[in-house]
């Protein structure tokens, strides 16, 4: 295995030169679905971290050059098949991969990347994808150096979406999986499954579990503590085993089982 392999998922990037020595920054994830308060967190730890002195990128799903509008508007006509919307999101992360996040990262940025490669997994899963299938298309992307995970509870997004949309939203309720023809009820079985592959993968990856019912200020202060204490160590953990134990540790799920 090359130091190049051991900075990706599966074969990487092989047309880009990159080893451990040239990554100076640090990718800091943050998942979970919509309205778990992951667009709060990247706010709030970005003011933070530049306020400490750090050069900071915060990014996301559908913000590529190349597709990320194409995405926008080939989802309006809710007629995207489930084999094409996954290969545009690749081709969006791909692209801001290539393009914004690994010259930010050798350039010695910290990178908030708010959603990753594990949304759009836990989507295709539901959506019947084959799990090898999706490593291996998803093997171009970099292992984070944490990857935090907004854990809430279905009713309680269901409650949020409400409040902040006023409405809920067609593939936000997977109404093209067809698990219901009412809305509502489309949204629970859908998110219900959306945690359920987001348990799965929270073992199998090593993410940090944050209880995403707290207050936004408990959150804030437990990832700020976590990240402080990444950025003290001069090691790189490829697959993130290891969660610190800190005092604000209490925000935190119990692990999935």
């Amino acid at each position: 295995m090359t130091d190049a392999n051991l900075l990706f998922y599966g074969i990487g990037l092989p047309y880009l030169k990159l080893s451990k020595k040239s990554v100076r920054g640090k990718l800091i994830v943050i998942e979970g679905a919509d309205c778990s308060g992951r667009s709060t967190q990247v706010t709030m730890l970005k003011e933070w971290l530049e306020a400490s002195g750090h050069a900071v990128l915060d990014t996301g799903l559908r913000r590529s050059g190349l597709v990320g509008e194409a995405i926008d508007e080939a989802k309006k006509g809710h007629t995207l098949g489930k084999n094409t919307l996954s290969l545009l999101y690749a081709t969006d992360l791909a692209d801001q991969l290539e393009n914004n996040i690994i010259p930010a990262l050798k350039a010695g940025y910290i990178v908030l990347a708010d959603r990753y490669i594990f949304t759009l997994m836990v989507r295709d899963l539901v959506r019947g994808a084959d799990r090898e299938w999706l490593k291996k298309l998803f093997g171009y992307a970099l292992i984070p150096d944490h990857i935090f995970y907004m854990s809430v509870d279905t009713d309680v997004l269901l409650h949020r979406a409400l409040l902040k949309y006023g409405h809920l939203d067609y593939w936000e309720s997977g109404m093209d999986v067809c698990l219901s023809s009412d809305m509502f009820d489309s949204f629970t079985k859908y998110q219900s499954q959306i945690k359920d592959k987001f348990d799965e993968l929270a073992q199998e990856y090593g993410f940090d579990v944050v209880d995403g019912s707290k207050s936004a200020e408990e959150i804030h202060l437990y990832m700020r503590d976590s990240i402080a204490l990444l950025l003290k160590s001069t090691e790189k953990s490829p697959l993130n085993m290891a969660v610190p134990k800190l005092a604000s540790a209490t925000i935190r799920t119990r692990k999935t089982k």
